[in-house]
């Protein structure tokens, strides 16, 4: 907590010399064209003033979009003193501006579209245990948060697509909503779930935002889950064949949930085991589970450059996205299919996983 009540205060201090110094900036900037004193500085308050108007349209956009352009700009001049002492050429600093500006408002636009541009990932598994089938096909969706990019009646219409690919199991590994999806938003995208057609079944394990932090949601997403044929798991285990059995676990930040070990000690280990785990920060008990995959989101795949990284340095997290394997246990972190308030991917793709298992 207090790391991260650190960090918080390093971030507003950088934010408010950046800002004056980019007031600064802007100021010398106009005041070569305007030989007006008033009006340059007016002009120059600009920028700032657009930031602040868009902390009360929508505060976490806002910031994102000036964090990223300050880092950028300051970044942008670093190189360019780099250059600089290498040439031993003078560059224009409003040149260096600008193009600072450029590449931020790049990325930013590049963001936007990775944050609704919903992709396909595929993963092709080996195992040498039977799975009485030649091919097991799981789609994995997560970190929907439906109502910031992904609405319901587009999460329902993923559905229709996720059918044609003939899963054997669709599970949701958290994060199916917030405290801000109206209900009306909910149970649309439910309803989409309903439509889903699966050999055995979809199945959903609770992340942290979907019981709410200052709403009650429980109850009704449980009723919408269920009535839209929903397994819900919570420390429960579900043989879906005679060959694979799945694991869904409470989310960490449930107090009271039940140690993996424990849970999975009176599976039979000739059986397939997967994991539903909505944050991936658990690897060394899941690996000594027994469990052969592991599922999770959480981490929306970091998110906005360089966040992941932060989460790796601070244990917040074993990995960040993709799929790595630690013994005999893989575990794959899927970047979600949305977003949490933030409509900005940088550091990441939206997604829904693929993953087929297969005998050697």
């Amino acid at each position: 907590m207090w790391i991260y009540l650190l960090l918080l205060i390093v971030v507003a201090i950088i934010l408010i010399i950046s800002s004056i110094s980019f007031v600064k900036f802007i100021h010398n900037f106009v005041d070569k064209y305007i030989k007006n004193k008033v009006l340059s500085w007016i002009i120059s308050f600009i920028p700032l003033l657009l930031f602040v108007l868009g902390i009360f349209i929508d505060m976490a956009n806002a910031i994102v979009v000036y964090i990223n352009l300050i880092v950028i700009i300051w970044l942008t001049k670093l190189v360019f003193l780099i250059i600089k002492k290498l040439t031993k050429k003078e560059i224009n600093k409003y040149i260096v501006l600008t193009i600072g500006i450029l590449l931020s408002t790049i990325i930013l636009i590049n963001g936007y579209h990775n944050a609704y541009d919903v992709k396909e990932t595929n993963y092709i598994l080996y195992t040498e245990k039977d799975l009485g089938t030649d091919n097991f096909r799981i789609i994995q969706i997560s970190d929907s948060h439906i109502g910031v990019t992904m609405d319901g009646k587009r999460f329902s219409n993923y559905m229709e697509e996720i059918n044609k690919l003939n899963p054997d199991i669709v599970v949701l590994t958290g994060d199916f909503i917030d405290d801000n999806t109206s209900d009306e938003e909910m149970m649309e995208a439910a309803s989409g779930l309903g439509k889903l057609k699966t050999k055995y079944g979809t199945y959903f394990v609770f992340g942290n935002h979907d019981k709410g932090y200052y709403s009650n949601r429980e109850t009704k997403l449980r009723e919408e889950l269920k009535k839209n044929n929903v397994t819900i798991l919570e420390d429960k285990c579900i043989s879906i064949t005679d060959k694979i059995t799945i694991v869904g676990r409470q989310d960490k930040s449930v107090n009271n949930r039940v140690d993996v070990v424990k849970l999975t000690k009176d599976i039979d280990k000739d059986k397939y085991i997967i994991i539903l785990d909505h944050q991936p920060n658990d690897y060394d008990n899941e690996k000594n589970s027994g469990a052969d995959l592991v599922l999770s989101g959480h981490t929306h795949g970091g998110q906005l450059i360089p966040l992941g990284y932060f989460g790796l340095l601070l244990k917040a997290n074993d990995r960040v996205y993709g799929i790595e394997t630690r013994d005999k246990t893989t575990f794959i972190v899927n970047s979600g299919i949305s977003d949490w308030e933030i409509k900005f991917k940088t550091g990441t793709k939206s997604e829904y996983g693929v993953i087929d298992i297969k005998n050697k």
